[in-house]
């Protein structure tokens, strides 16, 4: 590409973790880095944006506090300047709201933006390698290039294959959680819906379908495959899982024993906050006062066809735990079955360049590596297959970015930290055989 300036590092895609990045580079002189995103600014999970949501992670896990905690970025320092400090502070509640979480990073993106190191609306089609340089074209053909790729374009909305051509003919009345409030006012117009999945986002939707019931009058039914609506465990010595040692733990085990793993660990980021689990059954007792509730739940219930019908939607299920077979027809389903992370199109002009496994997902080395030439190539939450269940966790972001740009630069531009937990993960060495019980204590 010669005559283009070529940068030391093009980022793709701009959610929390790839917005982190660009902050905590930012002050890095010696690195030219430039973030992409296709939407016209920055806004979080919009369908989802309820009033009273709060983040599941305290605001220590902004975007940059772990790694720098006396960043200009910072979510305490986005109170200061917006008059909020004191008031949160009077709060005395680490989580803070959704919403200002959103605007906290709109405030970041918009500062990255008026220095030139975000570009918004720029929709990538197509990636490719000219002599060295990875040259990034968008729809409306424009052209980024640079030395290096991070891809931070999220995980996607996952829909059941036997759900996606209903959602595609049906997208008002049969839609992924991701865009519920979006069509919550046509929802809420129907006879009965069906919230189906597990964890918090099915949760928050059955909570508000729930409260705004009487105003509308609709039968409410959640359904999830899960044995029970289980909560997030949200205890200390768990949350050390949460840490660089398990991760590099975790990454020593093989493919089979890390999947049987992330099935074990879903109940530690897919549950429910214990608080909207009260909030539910609360609600719950309360309607039971004058009558049962209009509402079903039910649990071990996995989602195996559907179709419309005149009267609505047959969602097919089958009973995980006895086998039998039902259907439930419903006005409208809104389906939280989760995000899953997916290779973009627009790297097939580079796929021979990318490291997959023969599933087909990134293989991430321990500096979230993913390029068959090291150090060209990183990927942000694509990673939980090799790094575990951190990889969507907001808190580890600061920590993968304080890796990935130690890596970039070979140097320790931020401190990383090596252990975190007062537990260990393994057989430690000086419990292996040839130490007697005493000397291992020592």
């Amino acid at each position: 590409m010669s005559g283009s300036h070529v940068h030391d590092l093009v980022g793709i895609g701009l959610g929390p973790f790839n917005l982190g990045l660009a902050a905590l580079s930012a002050p890095v002189t010696e690195l030219d880095a430039v973030f992409v995103e296709a939407h016209d600014g920055f806004d979080w999970h919009p369908g989802l944006m309820f009033e009273d949501a709060t983040l599941q992670v305290p605001f220590l896990a902004d975007v940059v506090s772990l790694a720098d905690p006396t960043s200009r970025y910072s979510f305490l320092n986005w109170l200061k300047q917006t008059g909020r400090l004191y008031p949160f502070y009077i709060r005395e509640a680490f989580l803070p709201h959704r919403r200002e979480y959103n605007q906290y990073c709109q405030w970041v993106a918009g500062q990255l933006e008026a220095a030139g190191r975000v570009r918004f609306g720029f929709a990538v089609a197509s990636v490719t390698y000219d002599g060295g340089v990875y040259v990034v074209r968008s729809a409306s053909g424009e052209v980024v290039s640079g030395r290096r790729l991070v891809l931070g374009t999220g995980t996607p909305p996952y829909l059941p294959e036997c759900a996606r051509q209903l959602v595609s003919t049906a997208p008002t009345s049969a839609l992924h959680a991701a865009d519920y409030l979006t069509h919550r006012d046509e929802l809420v117009q129907q006879e009965s819906i069906t919230v189906v999945g597990s964890g918090q986002s099915a949760a928050e939707v059955y909570l508000d379908l729930l409260t705004a019931q009487p105003d509308h009058g609709y039968h409410l039914t959640w359904v999830t495959r899960s044995p029970r609506f289980f909560p997030m465990e949200y205890t200390r010595l768990t949350l050390e899982l949460t840490s660089p040692e398990y991760t590099a733990y975790f990454q020593g085990l093989s493919e089979d024993q890390r999947a049987r793993l992330l099935e074990d660990h879903q109940q530690l980021y897919k549950g429910i906050s214990s608080d909207t689990v009260t909030a539910i059954h609360e609600l719950l007792y309360t309607r039971s006062i004058e009558g049962s509730p209009d509402t079903t739940l039910l649990t071990a219930s996995e989602l195996v066809a559907t179709t419309s019908t005149g009267a609505g939607h047959r969602l097919q299920f089958r009973h995980t735990e006895t086998g039998e077979a039902y259907a439930v027809t419903t006005g409208a389903v809104v389906l939280a079955t989760g995000y899953r992370p997916v290779l973009p199109a627009f790297l097939d002009g580079i796929k021979e360049r990318v490291r997959l496994d023969d599933r087909g997902r990134y293989t991430a080395s321990s500096t979230y590596d993913v390029g068959v030439t090291p150090g060209e190539l990183f990927v942000q939450n694509g990673e939980e297959h090799t790094h575990g269940f951190v990889a969507p966790d907001l808190g580890m972001g600061a920590f993968r970015n304080s890796v990935i740009l130690n890596s970039i630069l070979g140097r320790e531009v931020y401190p990383v930290e090596k252990r975190i937990a007062f537990q260990e993960f393994g057989v430690p060495d000086r419990f292996r055989s040839g130490h007697t019980v005493t000397e291992a204590a020592r």
